[in-house]
C-alpha cells in the first residue's frame, strides 16, 4: 500500500515542517511537472537545502522570501544535488555563491558543469542524426533543426569549480541525522539517494516518485545508453533497503510511505511497456517513433515531443541490449526500423 503523507503541498513560498527539523518546499516549473520539490534541514550550523529549482527571476524571489522567512536566523551551510537536471541543480551556483557547500555525485557534477557549459546556437549533426533515426516526423526534423536549442544555462547559474563528492555506501550527517548515500540510475546516472539511519526518512529525488514515473530518456551526448535497463536494476537493489514505514521524500508531488510497493511498480510498469512493444513489434516492424502507441497508448502533442522519443529510445536500447529487437531496414526518410 502507498499512502501520501501531506493532502495540500504547501503553497508558493510557503514551509510545511514534514518531520522533526525538516521543512518541505514547492517551487513552480515552466513544464510538466509543473512543480519541484525542495526540502531543507536544521542543523547547530544553519540549514542543508536539498535541490533548488531553476535560475529563473520569479524562483530567485521565492527563494529570497524561503531564506529571509522559514530559514531566517540560519545560513544555507550545505546544498545537496539528487542530480544533475536542471530543475533539481538550476541554483546551486547561486546557492554556492552565497557560501554553501554544493555535495553530489560526481556524474551530477561534470554532466550539470558540462550541460552549463556548452551552449549551442543551432542542434548539433549528431543531434539532428540521432533524431532523424528515431523516426521524427521531416517537417519536425525540420522545423527543430532550424530552432535554437533548450540550453542548460539558460535556466541554471553558473556552477563554479569545486563540490563534495558523494559515492555509493558513504555516510554523511546533516539534519541531526546519520545518512547513507544510494545511488540511482536511469533517470540519471549516479542519482544520489539518502537514507537515514536515526528514523524512517528517505531523500528519494526523482529516483523514487508516488504517483508518476521518471523519464528514462537516452539523448545524443549518449545514444546507445540502456536507461531502462539501469532503471530496473536500481529498483531490484534499492527494494533491498525499503521498508513500507520510511517516508519518502520525492523530487516531485506528495512525500509518501509505501516504498517496496512502490518499488515494484515502477518496475512493473517498465516491464509492460516493454512488454507491449516487444509484442507490437513482432507484428510489424516499426521506427522508434512509431512504437509510441504501443508505449504511450495516447496521443503525444508537440510540446512532449521530445521527451517521448527520448523514453523511446531507451526502451528500444533495453531491448537491443537484451537480444529481443533488431534492425531490419530504414524508412525513405532515414529512420531505422526494428523488428522482433
Amino acid at each position: 500500500m502507498i499512502r501520501s503523507e501531506a493532502h495540500n503541498p504547501p503553497a508558493e513560498g510557503e514551509a510545511h515542517e514534514i518531520a522533526p527539523g525538516v521543512f518541505w518546499f514547492q517551487l513552480p516549473l515552466p513544464f510538466k511537472p509543473d512543480t519541484v520539490n525542495a526540502y531543507a534541514f536544521r542543523d547547530a550550523d544553519g540549514w542543508t537545502v536539498v535541490d533548488t529549482g531553476l535560475d529563473t527571476r520569479r524562483t530567485r524571489a521565492i527563494w529570497q522570501g524561503i531564506l529571509q522567512g522559514p530559514l531566517a536566523g540560519a545560513p544555507v551551510v550545505r546544498l545537496i544535488a539528487t542530480h544533475h537536471h536542471i530543475d533539481h541543480i538550476g541554483l546551486a551556483g547561486w546557492f554556492q555563491a552565497q557560501g554553501a557547500e554544493l555535495w553530489t555525485s560526481r556524474a551530477s557534477w561534470l554532466m550539470a558543469r558540462m550541460g552549463i557549459l556548452d551552449v549551442q546556437e543551432r542542434p548539433t549533426p549528431q543531434a539532428v542524426a540521432f533524431w532523424r533515426q528515431a523516426g521524427m516526423p521531416p517537417e519536425l526534423l525540420d522545423e527543430r533543426s532550424h530552432e535554437r536549442p533548450f540550453n542548460s544555462a539558460d535556466v541554471c547559474a553558473p556552477l563554479p569549480p569545486g563540490y563534495r563528492r558523494l559515492s555509493e555506501g558513504q555516510q554523511v550527517t546533516f539534519g541531526e541525522r546519520r545518512w547513507v548515500v544510494r545511488m540511482g540510475h536511469g533517470h540519471a546516472p549516479e542519482h544520489v539517494t539518502l537514507w537515514s539511519l536515526d528514523d524512517d526518512l528517505v531523500i528519494g529525488g526523482d529516483q523514487m516518485l508516488a504517483t508518476i514515473s521518471p523519464n528514462l530518456g537516452v539523448y545524443p551526448t549518449e545514444p546507445e545508453a540502456d536507461t531502462v535497463g539501469d532503471w530496473l536494476e536500481s529498483c531490484d537493489r534499492l527494494a533491498e533497503y525499503a521498508r513500507p514505514e520510511q517516508l519518502v521524500l520525492p523530487g516531485h508531488k506528495l512525500p509518501y510511505r509505501g516504498l517496496p510497493t512502490r518499488l515494484r511498480q515502477l518496475a512493473t510498469n517498465q516491464r509492460a511497456a516493454l512488454d507491449r512493444m516487444l509484442e507490437g513489434l513482432r507484428q510489424e516492424p516499426l521506427s522508434t517513433v512509431g512504437c509510441f502507441p504501443l508505449l504511450y497508448r495516447r496521443q503525444i502533442a508537440k510540446p512532449e515531443f521530445g521527451l517521448a522519443l527520448a523514453e523511446a529510445v531507451g526502451h528500444v536500447n533495453h531491448l537491443r541490449a537484451t537480444g529481443q529487437v533488431w534492425p531490419v531496414g530504414k524508412t525513405e526518410t532515414g529512420a531505422v526500423l526494428w523488428g522482433a
